[in-house]
């Protein structure tokens, strides 16, 4: 009597294993470009208007500096995301 009788090999497939590849979804940004331009903008103008006329304070210097730096990186992606969008 052989003695690996009872033992069974289990070949499994190798697509039981593999999940499929799922897209991430789209983010906020990517998802609504053009407004995400705009409101990049407003930051800029905001901070330029405090630039003008509320920088003699530092903390409203400082405000103008985060809402300038925050307007262009957030147009600056958006934008990005605008020419990714129309190239699909």
């Amino acid at each position: 009597m052989p003695t690996n009788k009872h033992k069974h090999k289990h070949k499994r497939k190798a697509s039981a294993h593999s999940k499929p590849k799922t897209e991430k979804p789209p983010g906020l940004i990517t998802s609504h470009p053009k407004v995400f331009v705009l409101v990049g903008l407003f930051f800029v103008a905001l901070s330029m208007y405090l630039l003008a006329f509320e920088s003699q304070d530092n903390a409203m210097f400082g405000l103008a500096m985060l809402s300038l730096i925050t307007g262009v990186v957030l147009a600056i992606t958006a934008k990005i995301a605008v020419t990714k969008e129309h190239r699909n």
